[in-house]
């Protein structure tokens, strides 16, 4: 019994110190031989295809939208009805080059950013919406 417990021990031991040294290989004096690679044009393959999706899928149709929120917030002019991107609807009033004077109420009126405009509606909502109500 203790013989089987020695090459237990011996066995265990062993075990340890593989786990916490490396390996070493003899060589017979040549350096190693590089790993083969293959085409390095294929290799590029995926990254490109990526940029490509994220580009395609992401910032193209991004920048379209911001373009045409641009070109919106330009044209806009006194007597639109619009909605702005805290959800107020009202017709302008007045038009400057950063702030737009917005009538929400019958004698009730107030100044927001252009850009926080977020769509022109059709002539007739305001009217629509007040009608609702009654």
């Amino acid at each position: 019994m203790y013989k089987s417990l020695h090459h237990v021990n011996k066995f265990v031991g062993l075990a340890c110190a593989s786990l916490l040294m490396s390996d070493a290989w003899a060589t017979n004096g040549a350096a190693p031989a590089a790993a083969p690679t293959g085409d390095p044009l294929a290799s590029l393959i995926l990254p490109i295809g990526l940029i490509v999706l994220f580009y395609f899928f992401l910032i193209r149709p991004q920048s379209k939208r911001h373009k045409q929120h641009k070109e919106m917030v330009a044209a806009l002019q006194k007597g639109e009805e619009i909605v702005t991107t805290g959800g107020l609807l009202g017709r302008i009033t007045n038009v400057g080059d950063n702030f737009i004077t917005l009538e929400i109420s019958k004698d009730v009126s107030i100044h927001v950013q252009r850009n926080s405009v977020q769509a022109v509606m059709p002539k007739g909502t305001i009217k629509e919406q007040s009608g609702a109500k009654e």
